[in-house]
């Protein structure tokens, strides 16, 4: 089944030569299938992977970045062949009127992976193969950077693992060319994984000057993430580690590693984490330190596959929809994250894809997607939550320091909001999107330092602006309510978004206009919250 896909392509469709076979993976814009073809006369296998990237629909803000970053990838692709970078086939552009959803999307005809390090890092903490996976990903990012290239969003999501156990770098979306020093970035990246001088840099008319040492940084929190099963910063959501790399760049916090880091490894992470990007070391130095700690566990050269192989195991997908923060204001006011939504929800596409169907690849069974289990702690995997919007309704959540404010209370009131329907309109009420938002309203929470758009924006809006918009108003409900309120205070916080927190208090709990509403949500909240979970 592909529905939960970003890009639904059923099986048999052909693209070309190629017939789209098993799901292999999705992200928020983008999905990647298993494809055969006979084109072994021209040198290239019978299975490879096509990365399906719609540029037919959306709207005009949301197609214009996905063509930005579809062309990064593009570009990096046709200028650079380097054995650890995943290798780029050839590129299609579907030509198909009786299938609008598929017409016009851009097909790129890509080496197959087996699987990917976020994957392996999900189902085996601390793999044992860790160190020769990292060295392989030093040799990309040598390759990378003597080419004169930057890959911008270095994470586990984008190293790709082959059937043979070698390692490929993939998802050039934020890649960019040097231009002397530096090079120009959409302005976004996964934030665990972004040098702290990039956290507070400037955004000129090019997007954000980067430089090679944002992947050096990306490597030792990489790194440090692979052999620990930890992040090398405190905190204990995004934002919280955003403010420790603060800290620790303007030297108010040291910086402590994770005993569990090993010893030949504590130098090299702690080089890449150089507080300023002048003092970290190159990657090619990084290359020889990071060989040397690995010694003799040589990294497997692609296609040489060894009589006792690694293969990393494969788990259940994921669509992931790019991460936002809280709103200040009124009632349903959104986030309109423009670049930065639509840059992370392509770059999360770890081929750009993070998670794999079950059983895709070689002698796979269905490969039917099934539920994800990103966020599994905060939020249950098995009530019918879409997984295109897990990880973004998750990261939500986390971004709020409102304790109330959890992943479960956002999935409940999406259900009860839209039955989690991204093209709700209700011209009526003046309501449209996954969170019924009103234009006049969402105007004043397009920007995340809160000023206002330059006009009433129209729908659709995305997911990726409605859900981030939700937790930042709740966020900005939760201190507002009197703390003596009877009632689940999440449930209070609801009842809030729909009416006002003012209407809450001076009704002293739920109003009767909004009793039913806050019941439905009480129950898909009960529902959707985990075992031991409050």
């Amino acid at each position: 089944m592909t529905e939960a896909y970003a890009v639904a392509v059923p099986k048999g469709y052909r693209v070309g030569p190629w017939e789209v076979r098993e799901p292999i993976a999705t992200g928020a814009f983008g999905s990647v299938y298993e494809a055969r073809g006979d084109r072994a006369r021209e040198g290239l296998p019978r299975s490879v992977a096509l990365k399906f990237m719609p540029t037919g629909t959306g709207t005009p803000r949301q197609l214009a970045h996905l063509r930005e970053l579809t062309e990064r990838e593009l570009a990096l692709h046709r200028r650079l062949s380097r054995p650890r970078l995943i290798r780029l086939y050839e590129t299609r552009t579907v030509d198909d009127p009786d299938h609008p959803e598929l017409d016009g999307a851009t097909v790129l005809v890509l080496e197959r992976a087996e699987s990917s390090l976020a994957a392996l890092l999900a189902r085996s903490p601390r793999p044992a193969p860790g160190p020769a996976l990292l060295a392989q990903v030093c040799e990309g990012l040598v390759q990378l950077h003597g080419a004169g290239w930057v890959h911008g969003d270095l994470k586990p999501a984008n190293v790709l693992l082959m059937a043979d156990g070698s390692v490929r770098l993939a998802d050039f979306n934020m890649a960019a060319e040097l231009e002397g020093t530096h090079a120009y970035t959409p302005a976004f990246s996964t934030s665990d994984y972004t040098p702290p001088e990039l956290l507070w840099s400037e955004i000129g008319e090019r997007g954000r000057q980067t430089r090679p040492s944002a992947d050096i940084w990306a490597f030792g929190v990489l790194a440090h993430l692979v052999l620990t099963d930890t992040f090398p910063l405190p905190g204990g959501s995004p934002s919280a580690r955003r403010d420790a790399a603060v800290r620790h760049a303007r030297g108010t916090d040291e910086l402590r590693l994770s005993p569990a880091l090993p010893d030949a490894w504590r130098d090299i992470v702690r080089a890449c984490l150089a507080r300023t990007h002048p003092e970290r070391i190159s990657a090619a130095e990084l290359l020889r330190r990071v060989e040397a700690a690995v010694g003799t566990a040589r990294s497997p050269r692609p296609g040489e596959v060894r009589p006792r192989r690694f293969r990393p195991q494969k788990v259940r997908p994921q669509r992931i929809r790019p991460r936002g923060v809280r709103s200040r204001r009124g009632r349903r006011t959104a986030t309109a994250l423009g670049a930065a939504a639509a840059a992370l929800a392509v770059s999360a596409l770890g081929y750009g894809v993070s998670t794999w169907a079950d059983g895709a690849g070689e002698g796979a069974g269905t490969g039917n997607v099934t539920a994800a289990p990103y966020g599994a702690a905060d939020l249950r995997t098995d009530r019918g939550i879409p997984s295109a919007y897990r990880l973004l309704i998750v990261e939500t959540a986390h971004d709020c320091d409102q304790k109330d404010v959890t992943p479960a209370l956002i999935a409940a009131m999406l259900k009860v909001e839209s039955d989690f329907d991204p093209d709700l309109a209700d011209p009526a009420k003046d309501e449209y999107g996954i969170a019924r938002w009103t234009p006049r309203v969402l105007r004043w929470w397009m920007h995340d330092d809160g000023t206002p758009a330059e006009s009433v924006p129209e729908p659709p809006f995305p997911p990726a602006e409605s859900i981030p918009a939700m937790g930042r108003y709740l966020c900005w409900i939760a201190p507002r309510l009197d703390a003596d309120l009877p009632g689940d205070r999440r449930t209070l916080i609801a009842a809030a978004y729909r009416t006002s927190y003012a209407k809450v208090n001076g009704a002293g709990g739920v109003p009767p206009k909004y009793r039913v509403y806050a019941d439905r949500v009480a129950h898909h909240l009960k529902e959707y919250t985990p075992p031991g979970k409050k």
